[in-house]
């Protein structure tokens, strides 16, 4: 899982980027180490399929949000290598008529996004806000998820089928908010690798980011990767969750008591 690739992003999506000289190298490694990328799409397809047997060393390529280095610099690195990959773009952030504010750094425009599905990048969906899902009243929720699956088809000709959970906050009510949008896959975080078992609402990826080393990249692909590789994401993963399951209650109780406050 990828966000930004740029020499100097801004500060608010720094950590989460990579340069370009560090892509250009994770690419070539996952080249010569025999990985065959796929998009999530195809990913999904094959593991719904009793007969499908996926390619040797199978890898996603993935990003988040819809940074403008995207195209400016991963998308080359595609290229030269023959590699698939996926997109998850939150629709309000990118650049155009849609554009609200929130984003984090320069963002894609629609156009771009168009090259990018062209040469065989996968576009799927971030929300149109970015917000934390989980915390969003039903109506809120169902229209972030609907709201992107809509755009990104008007602009592309297509719906996308896959999409990706913003911060990577998922619930049973958001993964059926987005399998009822009619999105056919979905992707969280949880640094660790995907599996089948993990059903295809929940699959797990791993976060590349700027303090991943060509080293601990390897470990990672190779599943390799060690618990002090990610012992401070998944231990500041596991103390949100439960902070942000306590808003969700109270958030979502608020109606029912003032509902009930009034009929007294």
């Amino acid at each position: 899982m990828y966000h930004a690739v740029g020499h100097r992003p801004a500060a608010a999506a720094y950590g989460l980027s990579v340069s370009p000289e560090s892509f250009a190298e994770h690419m070539a490694l996952l080249d010569a180490n025999g990985f065959t990328p796929l998009t999530v799409r195809e990913l999904g397809d094959a593991w719904r399929s009793a007969r499908a047997v996926l390619p040797p060393k199978p890898v996603l390529i993935t990003f988040d949000d819809g940074y403008e280095g995207v195209h400016r610099h991963a998308l080359p690195s595609l290229v030269e290598h023959g590699f698939r990959a996926a997109l998850f773009v939150s629709t309000g952030w990118l650049r155009g008529r849609y554009e609200e504010e929130g984003a984090l750094d320069t963002m894609l425009d629609w156009d771009q996004v168009r090259e990018l599905a062209d040469a065989g990048v996968e576009i799927g969906g971030h929300s149109h806000s970015h917000p934390q899902l989980d915390q969003l009243d039903d109506g809120r929720l169902r229209h972030e998820v609907a709201r992107c699956r809509e755009l990104v088809a008007d602009e592309l000709g297509s719906a996308p089928a896959s999409f990706a959970y913003p911060y990577g906050y998922s619930s049973r009510r958001v993964r059926t908010a987005v399998r009822d949008a009619g999105f056919a896959q979905a992707l969280a975080v949880n640094n660790a690798l995907a599996s089948r078992d993990q059903g295809p609402y929940a699959l797990r990826r791993v976060t590349v980011q700027r303090s991943t080393d060509i080293g601990r990249f390897e470990r990672m692909v190779e599943n390799r990767a060690t618990f002090r590789d990610f012992a401070r994401e998944r231990a500041l993963t596991r103390g949100y969750a439960v902070v942000r399951r306590s808003r969700s209650a109270v958030r979502l109780a608020r109606p029912s008591r003032e509902a009930a406050a009034s009929r007294v």
